[in-house]
């Protein structure tokens, strides 16, 4: 059971679904995904997505969640809580919400529990923790003690870092000019939010959009530029979600053999 259905997530799914594990990816209601194309929290508005040839289905229920992962593919329920399955807990519960800070997971909530990223400490909230930052460190499984601490600085990609990051500048809802794949030019009106123009900082890809009419704060994170420009990145699970979903899967695998 996957608590957060982001792009990291998703890699996660896409490696324990690849081993024969059944999948179930808990979301929100209204998911503040940027990386839609390539996120199975997109099924909670489309119905179903399918991600690089793994399917996501949402369920309106555990029964039908348990239907669905029991079929091949991965469940995806609107629940912010930790449902019970069949008055039993999950075997495996990994927190892969990235709020940068430990909600409510409890090293209890399974026989195995893995956490994403920074706010987590192996041993005592969870089983392990899986590096999230780029660098040489990134998908290690911790066992003992904690991930990196957040810098607030998204990790440099074709020469860029933060600037690459959209982010609402004003509060409401937010109204896309664009599309995911799509070219841009620097100083190009992306969008609007709260009737604050959003634009493109440099030229680049169009590799994320939180969905249109979102309403949202000041400062979120909402859509990404890829200045490398290759609209194909914009449909593949990145090598980061793909590194930190192998570092899931040794841990479940080192607990099993435990």
């Amino acid at each position: 059971m996957l608590r957060g259905g982001g792009d990291l997530a998703t890699g996660v799914a896409w490696h324990l679904a690849r081993q024969g594990w059944p999948v179930v990816v808990l979301e929100l209601p209204e998911p503040l995904t940027v990386r839609r194309s390539v996120s199975l929290s997109t099924a909670v508005t489309d119905g179903e997505i399918i991600v690089q040839g793994m399917r996501g289905v949402r369920a309106e229920s555990t029964t039908e969640a348990l239907a669905v992962a029991g079929q091949g593919d991965v469940a995806v329920l609107v629940d912010p809580e930790l449902p019970s399955l069949d008055r039993a807990p999950p075997d495996v519960v990994v927190d892969a919400r990235m709020a940068k800070r430990n909600i409510d997971t409890s090293i209890d909530d399974a026989g195995s529990v893995v956490a994403l990223g920074p706010g987590f400490t192996a041993g005592v909230d969870c089983h392990a923790v899986v590096e999230t930052m780029r660098g040489p460190s990134l998908g290690r499984v911790i066992w003992t003690g904690q991930a990196q601490p957040d810098t607030g600085i998204p990790a440099e990609l074709g020469g860029r870092s933060a600037d690459r990051v959209v982010r609402a500048p004003a509060a409401g809802a937010v109204e896309w000019r664009i599309a995911i794949g799509d070219m841009v030019s620097g100083g190009q009106p992306l969008g609007a939010v709260g009737g604050a123009t959003v634009r493109a900082l440099f030229d680049g890809v169009v590799r994320g959009a939180i969905r249109p009419g979102t309403r949202v704060p000041a400062g979120l994170k909402i859509g990404d530029v890829d200045p490398r420009g290759d609209p194909a990145e914009c449909w593949k699970i990145s090598d980061k979600a793909l590194a930190v979903g192998n570092g899931v899967l040794e841990a479940v695998q080192a607990r099993l053999r435990q």
